[in-house]
Parts: C-alpha cells; structure tokens; sequence
C-alpha cells in the first residue's frame, strides 16, 4: 500500500482543534465504564453465587442486551440529540446497576440477576460513538477525520486495558461490589458531564425535506457488511480472552495470561498510533479488504502457538491488525452513511464488536471444555474466515460514490465512533 506522513496532519493539530477538550475529558471519564462493566459483574456474581457459569450468564445477558440495544440509542441521539439521550440514559443505567447490585448481594435467585442485567446492558450509555460524531461535526471533510479515528480507536483500547484493570482492583482490594458500583458512579457523573457540554453536540436534522432523516443506517448494503466485519473482530476478542487464559492454566501459569493479552492490546494501540499519523493514498474499502486479509491469516495461526514466545509474538501481530481494520470501518461511515444517521451506523458496528466478543467468549469457553487445550484460538480463526469471505463477496457495496456524499450534505448534521 503506498503511503506519505507528510502531507497528513497529526496528533498534535487534531488536539488543538478549537473545543475538542470540552468533550474528549468528559468522554474519556464517561467511556471508563464500558471496559469496567463485564468484569465488575463477573466478580460480583461469582463471588455472592460461587458460580463462573452464572456469573458469565449475567455478563453475557448483560452484552447481549447492550449490542442490541445500542443501535436504537444511537438513532434516537441522531434524530433528537445526545443530551435527549444521554440524561436518561445514564440514570437508568446507573440505577439498574445498582439494582443489580443490591440483589447480588442478597444473594437474589439467577432469573432475577438475569432480568436486572438487561436494563443495566440496554442502557449503556455509547459515549464512543458520540464522541466520534463530535469530531465529525468539528472536522467536517478534514483530512484529520481519519486521524481523529485512530485516535478514538487507540482510546477504545486504553479503555479496555484501564477498565478492567481499575474493576478487578476495585473488587479484589476494596469488597466485590465496588467495582460495579464505582462503574455506575462514573457513568453517572461522567455521563452528565459528558451531556453538558452543548457546544459541540450535532445539531439535529431539522430539513423537512431530507430523504433519510427517519431512515435507519442498516438499510445501508455498506453498513451490513461492516457489521459482519465487525462481529470478526469482535470474535478476535472474546476468543482471546478465554483461550488465553486457558493457555495460562495449562501451563501452569495463570499470571501470564495478564502479560500475553496485555501484547495482544499494545499491538492494537501501537498500529492505530501509526494509522493516524499515515496519509493513506489507497481508497478506505481497499485498505480495508486487504488488511482483514492480514488479520484473518494471522489469526489463523493462534491454535497452532505451542510455546509463551511463539503465542505472544502472534498475538502481538493479530492486535496490530485489528486497528487498521476498526479504523477504516469507521472511515468508510463517513462516506457511506448520510449525517443524519451516522451515530446509529457507529453504534451499529460498536453492538457488533460486542456480540461478536459475546458469541466469541461462549463458544471458546465449549471448546476449550470439549476439546483439547488450544481449541478455543479457533474461533478467532473462523470468524475472521468468515467474515472475511462476506467482505470480499460484498466489497462493491463499501465503495464511497459521489452521491452519498451530496446526500450527507443535505441532510442537516453530520455525525461519527471504535472500540476495540
């Protein structure tokens, strides 16, 4: 791929963008919670039930809910605004997770952790996509706007090595219900920060005459097969998760499971580190083919790691293909989806990253108890094969025309988001 990192603004001008701290402090505060959640769950309920398998069921209802959920979120948010959004968002999430709290500590039947979890995973506010629709409102065309989504996509991951790391010391040293309840605590209170700044929420569609206000982003042929993309990679993530763990075990050393994801994570953050600082002169759709080309390849060589060396040279490569990935998908909304839908098309891809790390968790944890140690590192491999396969058949439809920018325009605001 021929590049330049001349002609490309960086990190440095993308800070200095006059208003962006208003909301990238508030939002980074607020977007905490979302790496905390799974695991304050997982510690609570084990520790009140004694039980993994329930404590992953309540997690697991709780994700489940979150990626289906977040979609009408985000089209709520492009159609009334974010505070509209946002306000009673985080007052019923963190109302439901301190619900959830309570009855796990008054050790509650499951059914009833079950029922508290879809409202605390239905309610997760989705301060990734919203932050991403600020800058889009901020850079417009700008050649930044790729920057900006690498940023956010190097953001996405701190989250997700801070969050769990902030959730597991919380529940290990202070008592087990701490870390669920500091994680409604931020989204509260980031959350309304986060809402409060006004100045730089997109402006709602008020143009009587746009053709898509009240559109959704799914009806999108493009948007569909970044959600397939997008589940891959979440298959990447809930896959690594558990045999990585599992390899630990194996070994005899459960604590290098800290060190072999933690890799995986650096690998993912340096690449979308250099992401924004390329001025990529290839089209997005054709990045995009090729690096899932090289994320599914080497995540086809995770179940043949026999060795700490080996497995972590690996999943230093498989994290430092994710980026790429994550960061066009987001590139190719701004030019595939009209303003006035853009946040349901972010929070589209986010909820599949999420179900995909759910369907992936679930099912390498089977493998990893059926089969042979190792077994697990398949999902990666045939969710990435997979969703491979859909982007090369599908890849007409994720070429940006003309038209879809004129449309963008007239519609009335323009709106953008990552995660890991």
């Amino acid at each position: 791929m021929a590049s330049t990192v001349t002609s490309r603004p960086g990190y440095g001008q993308l800070l200095r963008t006059r208003g962006a701290w208003t909301f990238l402090l508030p939002g980074f505060a607020a977007r905490q919670p979302f790496g905390m959640l799974t695991v304050s769950i997982v510690l609570l309920v084990q520790h009140t039930t004694g039980s993994y398998g329930s404590a992953g069921a309540a997690a697991a209802v709780t994700g489940v809910s979150m990626a289906l959920f977040a979609p009408y979120t985000g089209r709520l948010a492009d159609r009334y605004g974010q505070r509209a959004v946002l306000v009673p968002g985080v007052l019923v999430h963190s109302l439901s997770g301190l619900v959830l709290t309570v009855l796990a500590l008054s050790h509650a039947p499951l059914w009833a952790l079950l029922v508290a979890a879809v409202p605390t995973g239905a309610s997760q506010p989705q301060i990734g996509p919203m932050v991403r629709a600020r800058w889009g409102v901020k850079l417009k065309d700008s050649p930044l706007m790729s920057t900006a989504a690498a940023f956010e996509s190097v953001t996405d991951e701190l989250t997700f090595v801070v969050g769990p790391l902030l959730a597991t010391a919380l529940c290990t040293t202070v008592h087990p219900a701490a870390g669920l309840v500091t994680e409604a605590s931020l989204t509260l209170i980031g959350g309304l920060l986060f809402a409060a700044q006004k100045s730089t929420q997109p402006p709602v569609a008020v143009d009587g005459h746009a053709r898509v206000e009240h559109g959704s982003a799914l009806r999108i042929p493009g948007v569909r097969v970044l959600i397939v993309a997008f589940l891959g990679i979440g298959s990447v993530f809930g896959g690594m998760q558990v045999s990585l763990a599992a390899f630990s075990e194996s070994i005899g050393e459960p604590g290098m499971n800290g060190v072999l994801y933690g890799t995986f994570a650096a690998g993912n953050m340096l690449s979308g580190l250099v992401c924004g600082a390329v001025a990529w002169k290839v089209a997005p759709q054709r990045r995009l083919v090729v690096g899932y080309v090289a994320l599914a390849l080497t995540a086809s060589g995770l179940w043949a790691a026999d060795s700490v060396l080996v497995l972590a040279g690996l999943g230093l490569l498989v994290g430092m293909c994710i980026a790429p990935a994550l960061i066009t998908g987001y590139t190719l909304v701004e030019g595939l989806v009209p303003a006035g839908a853009r946040t349901e098309a972010f929070t589209w891809l986010t909820g599949a990253v999420a179900l995909g790390q759910a369907a992936g968790v679930t099912v390498a944890g089977q493998l990893e108890d059926g089969f042979r140690e190792g077994a697990g590192f398949l999902v990666p491999m045939g969710g990435t094969l997979l969703a491979l396969a859909t982007v090369l058949a599908l890849r007409s439809h994720l070429a940006v025309r003309p038209h879809s920018r004129t449309v963008a325009r007239g519609v009335g605001h323009r709106v953008p988001v990552a995660v890991d």
